[in-house]
């Protein structure tokens, strides 16, 4: 890994889980993996880019990783139906989704929701990031769709 150029580091969905995902066909709460075709433009959750139009994907119930606790939570997710490269890098927000604007939700070491949360338009998310990991009582932030709430990826602070 490269040092980050940002202070933080970002974390696409695991490739361990996902490969338990396509394997089993199930997804956090056992329900079945949708497969798709896409239409272009879905937030692909395993290697934070946008879909291309006719890529074969899969839709389904994620639980990013938290202590157990009252925050924790399952939501839906796209990812390729197939292994994939995964991200470009983990020390730069994601290039397709700069300008989108997202929610920073902040969790302490309990994975308790922190009072730093807070969202930005899209227009400079790194500092956004940047500025709630400043705060050294937040382990980690997740980075969800403003509109619908799901998870994106987790930054943490970086080397």
């Amino acid at each position: 890994m490269t040092p980050s150029t940002t202070g933080y580091r970002i974390h696409a969905l695991p490739a361990p889980s996902l490969d338990d995902t396509r394997r089993s066909g199930l997804d956090a709460s056992g329900n079945p993996v949708e497969r798709l075709v896409a239409a272009g433009g879905e937030p692909l959750r395993c290697c934070l880019r946008d879909a291309a139009a006719g890529d074969d994907l899969m839709l389904f119930g994620y639980e990013p990783p938290l202590p157990a606790g009252p925050y924790r939570e399952v939501g839906a997710v796209f990812a390729h139906a197939a292994p994939c490269a995964g991200p470009a890098t983990e020390s730069r927000y994601p290039a397709d989704w700069f300008g989108r604007p997202q929610v920073l939700r902040a969790y302490d070491e309990r994975g308790w929701i922190h009072p730093a949360t807070r969202t930005h338009d899209g227009g400079d998310p790194e500092a956004a990031i940047a500025a709630v990991l400043a705060d050294h009582t937040v382990a980690v932030v997740h980075s969800r769709n403003i509109a619908y709430g799901c998870f994106m990826f987790a930054a943490t602070r970086g080397d």
